[in-house]
């Protein structure tokens, strides 16, 4: 489809794609930060019809339920508010979230941007009619006193449990082998919204919990005049769920494929992580479980990796690192303080670990209903629609469900779709978007080059996970291709999820074009001990594929120190 063409199916839909909604009227402040890591793609309009309102009203339960919403927040006709989609990619309402700065006690905007969306250019906060609410206030107090006072969550592991049950429930075939109808696999995924909701309201609690208790950490931290020493404290905190696939994996890289309990000890980890992958958030995406040679690639880079670099070497480390700060900030407090900083620290530690098991317990949830669609998919394939199974993504729900009974009759969308798909997918979505979306014919392509750098340049960026590294950069845009990664190399790559999660083992230094504080990249690089260091703007770009770079995860800096 030609360019003209798709502008004219633009103007005849009055949005973008599909799945687009206007800006708030109220809320006018989008970011890309943070939620492309869960949304690095196009939105598939089958995903977002089937649990994005589901998404948007979880995320609107977790915010009552700690207190920050007040009467008259959000407009009956705006019933998406804090997530929505522009041109196709997903963004949250920054300036919903900064209220979370402005109505908690001891609060800031600056510190939330910095923890959720990294370095921007967005605009500063201006304090308007309404956004401090005293009632609200006095509700995050008590949550934040609640939380931190929280040792365990039970409702977790409840979670798992209907989770688990959830994907028993898949339609398989009856007991005379007839397999499950077209209908009951639609229903199975038309059931999906409700249990969705509830499990990511569940993760947005967990996440905004955790920045709180962690906001009440960094207070002490600084009161002690020890702000070097919150990267390491935050460091090595043990049992992050996001870590556990590339543990797995780097057990599976220490036997050679010839070993007689490889493809068993393989299979089991498909078993256990196979709903993990790119953009897993998405139903149209692959995880390793429908491409296990993803998978395999990531395993195999880091074959070439000394025993001594091990996860639980690299945990032993950052333990001993992390008690050594913890023990400085102690006793840089008085006796209250320290007491505080004690629950702060433990609170800090229970929630990033519910933040990254809440989000595990989703992902499965979201792999059941993907076998379903697939399964429908495959159906429909076979009576003519399309091969490839993300393009009967591009319909929405009821259109899906048309299209089963007539494939043929809605190809020609489906094309049409995917040829601006196509477009929209060479393009890079503005990081801010403040009150009207910019048309996309000023967009940045994705492969806009920045200014490369020369030697002795530093770029700076936000720490991730402490430590000083050399290495020759590895310039890496696709997870299943990793280029040669291995020993010696830094990786920098645009954005991480789970995917790139393994090659982080196989690197000496991660360097991110995006990113914040509680970022996918940070969590993981905390808890695997790699050097870290994210919102790099144009990181890939400006950092020639082979330069030789030092990455300092402390203060967030990368020097250049030869060009290749």
């Amino acid at each position: 489809m030609s360019d003209a063409v798709n502008d004219q199916a633009i103007d005849a839909e009055a949005k973008i794609w599909a799945t687009d909604n206007p800006p708030s009227a109220k809320w006018p402040l989008y970011t890309r930060g943070n939620v492309g890591e869960v949304f690095p793609e196009v939105v598939l309009p089958f995903t977002w019809d089937l649990i994005g309102q589901a998404a948007e009203d979880g995320w609107r339960e977790a915010f009552v339920r700690m207190g920050l919403v007040a009467v008259g927040d959000f407009d009956d006709d705006e019933p998406m508010t804090i997530l929505s989609v522009f041109g196709g990619y997903c963004y949250i309402n920054a300036s919903y979230v900064r209220m979370l700065g402005v109505r908690a006690p001891g609060g800031d905007v600056a510190t939330i941007d910095q923890t959720f969306f990294g370095g921007s250019d967005a605009p500063a906060y201006v304090e308007r009619d309404g956004d401090k609410n005293r009632r609200a206030s006095l509700k995050l107090a008590a949550t934040v006193l609640r939380l931190l006072n929280t040792k365990d969550l039970p409702a977790l592991r409840a979670d798992k449990v209907k989770a688990d049950r959830f994907a028993s429930k898949y339609p398989s075939a009856a007991a005379d082998g007839t397999p499950a109808s077209d209908q009951q696999l639609l229903d199975y995924c038309r059931s999906f919204p409700p249990f969705f909701q509830s499990l990511f309201a569940r993760h947005i609690e967990n996440t905004f919990s955790d920045a709180l208790v962690s906001g009440a950490l960094i207070d002490l931290v600084t009161k002690a005049g020890k702000d070097e020493l919150l990267v390491s404290i935050l460091g090595g905190i043990g049992d992050v769920e996001s870590a556990a696939p590339a543990e797995a994996m780097w057990e599976l890289s220490r036997l050679e494929r010839d070993d007689p309990s490889w493809e068993r000890d393989f299979a089991s980890f498909i078993s256990r992580f196979g709903s993990r992958g790119p953009n897993e958030w998405d139903l149209g995406s692959d995880p390793w479980d429908f491409r296990p040679e993803m998978a395999k690639a990531a395993i195999d880079a880091m074959r070439p990796v000394a025993d001594d670099r091990s996860p639980m070497e690299h945990q032993r480390a950052l333990v001993e690192a992390r008690d050594a700060a913890v023990a400085e900030v102690r006793s840089a407090l008085h006796r209250v303080d320290r007491f505080q900083f004690d629950k702060a620290l433990a609170a800090t530690i229970v929630f990033s670990q519910a933040r990254e098991r809440s989000k595990t317990t989703v992902i499965a949830a979201i792999h059941a209903v993907r076998r379903a669609q697939q399964a429908l998919h495959e159906r429909a394939a076979a009576r003519g629609g399309v091969q490839e199974r993300w393009k009967s993504c591009l319909l929405n729900v009821d259109d899906f469900t048309a299209y089963l009974v007539d494939p043929e009759a809605h190809i020609d969308l489906i094309e049409q779709r995917a040829a601006l798909h196509g477009r929209l997918s060479t393009l890079t979505a503005p990081f801010i978007v403040e009150g009207v979306v910019p048309p996309i014919d000023s967009w940045e392509t994705a492969a806009s080059p920045a200014g490369v750098v020369a030697v002795g340049d530093v770029l700076e960026g936000i720490p991730g996970c402490p430590g000083l590294a050399q290495g020759r950069a590895r310039v890496v845009l696709d997870p299943a291709d990793p280029r040669g990664l291995g020993p010696g190399d830094v990786l920098i790559a645009p954005i991480t999820d789970p995917s790139w999660t393994p090659l982080f083992l196989a690197a000496e230094a991660v360097i991110v074009n995006v990113g914040a504080v509680m970022s996918h990249a940070v969590i993981v690089s905390r808890e695997l001990g790699i050097p870290c260091v994210v919102s790099v703007a144009g990181a890939t770009s400006a950092i020639p594929d082979g330069a030789l770079v030092e990455v300092d995860g402390n203060t967030g800096s990368v020097r250049v120190l030869e060009m290749p």
